[in-house]
């Protein structure tokens, strides 16, 4: 459950943020605050994952409040659509930014995100890799050429009974369910692998070599 505090000085549209948070599965809002220095105490006490901060509060800029905040993250909700305070946002570390007045969608898509990116941090492990880095900053890839031979409608089938399964499969899985040969099965899957949309995971039995299983990443 991802525990959230909402931050607004308007007690109708904290209301109103804080019912679109309650219906998203797996979030919770913890507290509610109206000024900066409640949002600090708020903070200081419930422990939240996630801030939602207005910027403009009555004793103290949000971006105040954001300076000080540790261990939590902040998505900015503000009507504050001028470049310098979005870049400050920014440079305090906000995961997004959200201007005032905006959809019901829009918040649900802010926050869906959100969840992916905690998600994917928990699956990395202790230690990340480029391309796991990647993922999370939205890095735009370098698609690895396709070796002669291989169809793109062939290697579409591959990725989309990868996707499909849920799960790891091996190349023989594979081959079982798309009526290809398992030679051919492989390249596309190291095809895939290479394209960064799919991960080989080495299951180890109790003899001999370990067994190529394969992860779709998308």
């Amino acid at each position: 459950m991802i525990r959230v505090l909402v931050v607004d000085d308007d007690f109708m549209v904290a209301r109103i943020h804080s019912g679109y948070v309650s219906r998203m599965p797996g979030f919770q809002v913890v507290a509610v605050a109206h000024n900066g220095a409640d949002a600090l105490a708020a903070v200081a006490e419930q422990r939240p994952d996630l801030v939602l901060l207005d910027i403009y509060l009555p004793d103290m800029s949000g971006l105040e409040v954001l300076k000080q905040l540790h261990d939590v993250d902040v998505l900015v909700i503000s009507a504050a659509r001028d470049v310098s305070t979005v870049k400050e946002a920014m440079r305090g570390g906000a995961v997004n930014y959200l201007i005032k007045p905006f959809t019901a969608a829009a918040l649900t898509e802010r926050l869906q995100q959100y969840a992916d990116t905690r998600r994917r941090l928990t699956a990395i492990g202790p230690e990340a890799r480029q391309d796991d880095v990647d993922r999370l900053f939205g890095s735009p890839k370098t698609t690895a050429p396709m070796p002669k031979g291989l169809s793109a409608a062939t290697c579409a089938l591959v990725a989309d009974t990868l996707r499909e399964a849920g799960r790891d499969l091996s190349a023989t899985e594979t081959a079982q369910l798309t009526g290809l040969s398992r030679v051919s099965v492989r390249r596309y899957l190291e095809y895939l692998c290479a394209a960064g949309q799919a991960e080989l995971r080495p299951r180890y039995g109790t003899a001999g070599r370990p067994e190529h299983r394969y992860r779709w990443l998308g």
